[in-house]
């Protein structure tokens, strides 16, 4: 059945997210600062707002898609936000990546203006969001998971409640990573065995029928030997998004060393120019502590 359904954020990842729920027959209010994805979306059927508050006044069910804990937090209670147009006994979904403890306290407050809440974090990439196989890690109530399972079936495949408020947010912390560890990983076994005068496209081809075998090796892989570096996850944003385990470490008393040397190689290639390219260009920043660019083109790859 047809429901209005309210976006705001239509980025990389948001817009792809909320054309499934076009395509599946919603009337979807969208919402974001730049407006040519927002005009995109108009085109295949959304409906344009103003404001978060204009999307949260017209759709009982509101996702958000935004880029970090401050961002979120704006579009939820700041000027024109979610809080000054929402109805009580409306749902948010939060499908940001962002601080675990910042989203509970969202959900206290959402909680006390009649509107339940849950952080929906993604895995998948752009590619996932395009294909609709995202997976989906959920913290919120299991009787609003299942109000809004429908809904995330339209977006990914792999729909996991994990627990309460925040706990979505947690498991999305730990997929960033193993995520950027698996990155750093596969990134000095190719720069090794390209400076080793070997075919890295063979050594990656061979791993991938091994136990070394992963989603990293297989994609990323990939994109460091062809050097297709344009983003589908920015390094910027998984730098945010390690910063959040780090400091989510910290406040636990736990020790996390190789989550912090993965985030001082992305550190690096952010201070060189890097920060907005896919985060498979971490490859780039140990290529330079090698003396050593693999793939095509490696002349022009070197500074």
């Amino acid at each position: 059945m047809a429901q209005k359904v309210g976006f705001i954020g239509v980025g990389i990842m948001g817009k792809p997210m909320a054309g499934q729920l076009i395509t599946a027959g919603h009337t979807v209010y969208v919402y974001d600062r730049a407006e040519a994805p927002v005009q995109e979306l108009v085109k295949s059927g959304a409906v344009a707002c103003t404001s978060a508050a204009e999307v949260a006044g017209k759709a009982e069910l509101i996702f958000l898609m935004l880029p970090d804990t401050p961002d979120v937090e704006e579009a939820l209670f700041g000027q024109n936000g979610v809080a000054s147009g929402v109805r009580s006994g409306s749902i948010v979904v939060d499908m940001s990546s962002i601080s675990p403890i910042p989203t509970r306290e969202f959900a206290r407050k959402l909680e006390g203006m009649g509107v339940e809440m849950l952080d929906a974090p993604v895995s998948g990439g752009q590619i996932g969001a395009q294909n609709a196989t995202l997976s989906i890690m959920v913290g919120g109530k299991a009787q609003i998971f299942d109000r809004v399972k429908p809904f995330f079936e339209l977006m990914g495949k792999n729909i996991v409640l994990i627990g309460g408020n925040g706990d979505g947010q947690v498991c999305k912390v730990a997929n960033q990573v193993v995520v950027a560890l698996t990155l750093e990983a596969v990134s000095e076994a190719l720069v090794m065995a390209s400076k080793a005068g070997t075919d890295v496209a063979k050594v990656r081809e061979a791993l991938l029928g091994g136990f070394a075998q992963s989603k990293i090796l297989e994609v990323h892989g990939e994109r460091m030997i062809k050097r297709t570096f344009a983003p589908g996850f920015r390094v910027r944003l998984h730098q945010k998004d390690l910063n959040i385990a780090l400091q989510t470490a910290r406040n636990l008393g736990v020790s996390m060393p190789n989550t912090a040397t993965a985030q001082e190689l992305f550190n690096s290639l952010a201070a060189d120019g890097g920060a907005d390219l896919d985060h498979s260009s971490m490859i780039k920043a140990l290529e330079k502590m090698a003396n050593h660019a693999i793939g095509k083109d490696k002349n022009a790859d070197k500074k």
